[in-house]
Parts: structure tokens; sequence; C-alpha cells
């Protein structure tokens, strides 16, 4: 197959790519705006793949867009292009609207418009998945799971955007019949994650033997997810799942916010211990938790284990570690973005 990514160069993109040149050996298109959470270097190990091209374009850029569809005749589409830091969506909401929503509905568009004109034999086998967040559901107290069905109730300015590209996506199938299909996923870690989410914070803060900023009382539960897993799933649903259905992708893995970061420093102990003796977990600092912070994600992935044979591999133990060691082994990925524009900040006090 001829897959066209968007968002390729962003965190799952990056790990999906190399996933379906790899493994599957299938064709890739990537598209990437490159903001400042893309990075192009995630990709160098198949930057010369024959398998592999890169096209840097806004998803937004509708004429340019068309331009690669007509001469690349992409066989699926699969769209990650999308901000999604919580905390930057409070202090800039807007940004998220352009890329999230309105980037979401000119490609649902320029994808329609492609599909109409397919001839006979590729028309049958399009199909556009869009990749979103299990953010969308809300909040959970202690128990209870969402499911597929789960009405929407978003609660930051990044959730309300990915649940409104979920709405288009599902409408363009509706009202256009373009064979469209969504996941929702808990939150993925693992290799090339940007330095501003969670768990790549706390490692590199350890490293450089700094506070560790944990969010309230570090009480807040999430289901995590490897990334490699993710990155399964999906193909998975792109080979096998039904049009016009949602698909719900978490790793059965819930963990509290200060167990993970507690984890981190056990492991962190072991690897690379500190040069004082003591443990990294005395680094640990409660500070002021995220405004709208949802207490608790979880999902239940019942149908897609049911329906399309799809479960997760990797325990968040065996996971961890593996994402530990890779961050360790990499510091040159992280050296070439902190070297840049970007430093680890607080964001989304601003309210």
């Amino acid at each position: 197959m001829k897959i066209l990514v968007t968002g390729g160069a962003g965190f799952i993109g990056s790990n999906f790519i190399q996933l379906m040149i790899k493994k599957y050996n299938n064709s890739i298109v990537n598209i990437d705006k490159l903001t400042y959470a893309g990075n192009i270097n995630s990709l160098k190990e198949i930057e010369n793949h024959p398998n592999y091209k890169f096209y840097h374009l806004d998803i937004e850029d509708s004429d340019k867009i068309k331009q690669v569809f007509n001469s690349e005749s992409p066989d699926i589409i699969v769209n990650l292009a999308a901000e999604s830091h919580v905390d930057r969506s409070i202090d800039t909401p807007i940004d998220f609207v352009q890329t999230n929503v309105i980037g979401t509905v000119k490609l649902l568009q320029s994808s329609l418009n492609y599909y109409n004109n397919l001839d006979g034999n590729k028309k049958p086998k399009f199909k556009f998945l869009h990749i979103s967040t299990d953010e969308v559901y809300g909040s959970l107290p202690y128990d209870g799971k969402f499911l597929e069905t789960t009405p929407y109730n978003p609660s930051s300015p990044y959730s309300a955007s990915k649940a409104s590209s979920d709405h288009f996506v599902r409408a363009w199938n509706k009202t256009y019949c373009l064979p469209t299909l969504i996941t929702n996923c808990s939150n993925n870690y693992g290799p090339y994650q940007f330095p501003e989410k969670l768990i790549p914070v706390i490692i590199q803060k350890c490293l450089l033997e700094e506070d560790l900023p944990v969010y309230g009382k570090g009480e807040n539960v999430r289901d995590w997810l490897f990334v490699e897993d993710h990155c399964e799933a999906i193909y998975n649903v792109l080979i096998n799942g039904k049009i016009g259905e949602t698909y719900n992708i978490g790793g059965n893995s819930e963990r509290k916010n200060i167990d993970v970061v507690n984890e981190i420093c056990k492991i962190m102990d072991q690897l690379r211990p500190r040069k004082n003796k003591l443990n990294y977990n005395k680094l640990i600092k409660y500070v002021e938790n995220r405004p709208g912070h949802d207490f608790r994600y979880a999902v239940d992935i019942s149908k897609i284990i049911k329906n399309l044979d799809w479960k997760p591999n990797i325990s968040f133990e065996e996971g961890i570690r593996k994402t530990i060691i890779w961050y360790l082994e990499n510091q040159n990925w992280i050296n070439s973005i902190q070297d840049g524009s970007y430093k680890i900040t607080r964001h989304g006090l601003v309210y």
C-alpha cells in the first residue's frame, strides 16, 4: 500500500512510518508542517529509503495538498497532524482550532475531491483514518471506562478541538460517503516523544538533577499505551476496520502520575545513579495543578480486541524501561531540540 501520513515527523507519526517501512514494506508519503514539535531527525534512519518521500507542507494548503495527492496517488490517508499539548492549548487556543479543526476540515475536503476522482480499481480500497484521543470523552471518577459510544465532554481547548475534528470526520462519512475511520487512543509514551510531555520531561529533569514537577498531588490517573503497540493497532484498523466505525486503543496500564514518576526514578536509580548517591525521587516537587485537569482517563478496548483481534503486547514496566534506555542512548536527539528555540518550560497558567 501507499500510505499518506500527515504529521509524520511527530512522535506517533515517526514511529508509525518506521514500522510501516521496516516491518510491513509499505510506501509512505509524509506531509508535515514541521512546527516546533515536528522533528525530521526522528526519521533519519529511513530518510533515503526508496519507499519514503517527504513533503514540507501544511495540510491547510489545499492547492499543494491536491498536487501531492495527484502525483503520489495514495491508497490511504492517515491523519496524525495535530497540536496536542494541553498546557499550550490553554495559552494559545486559537492555534489548536486552526490546526486541529480547520486543518482537518480542509484535509477532509482535499481527500474527498481526490476520492471522487479515483478510478474503479483504486476507489474501493481508499480509506481515511483520523487519529484522535481519549480526552474527547472528558474525565472519569475512580471507576468505569470510556466506550466508543460515550458522549463527548471535552475539558480543555485541546480536547475540544479534537472532539470537533472527530465530528467533522463522521460528517464527511455520513454526508459525502467518504470512507473514514476514527481511533481514540490513551496516553502514548516511547521513543521520539517531544520533551514537553510527562515522561520525557521527568527523564530529562533527572539527568539534569533538577526538580521533578508533578501537578497537584500527582493523583491524576492515565492509561499508558506504548507507542509501538499503538502503531500496530493503527495498522490493524487500516487493514481490518469497518468503514464508519470508531475504535478505542489503550494499554490497559492505568497509573497515577506520581506512580509513573516514581517508577522512572527507580529505574534511573539503577541505570544512571546520582553522583551524591541520593535517590531521584528526592527531587520530586509538587506544583500548581493545570486548570481544568481531568482526573482520570481509561478506555474500554473490548471492541478492538473482539472485532480486530488486537491487544497491547508491551506492559508498562517493560515499555517504560525501554523508553528510558532510548532517551539515555539518544541524548543527541534531545540536544538537537533543546539547542534550538525550544526549552522545557511550564505552560498553561495563563487563564
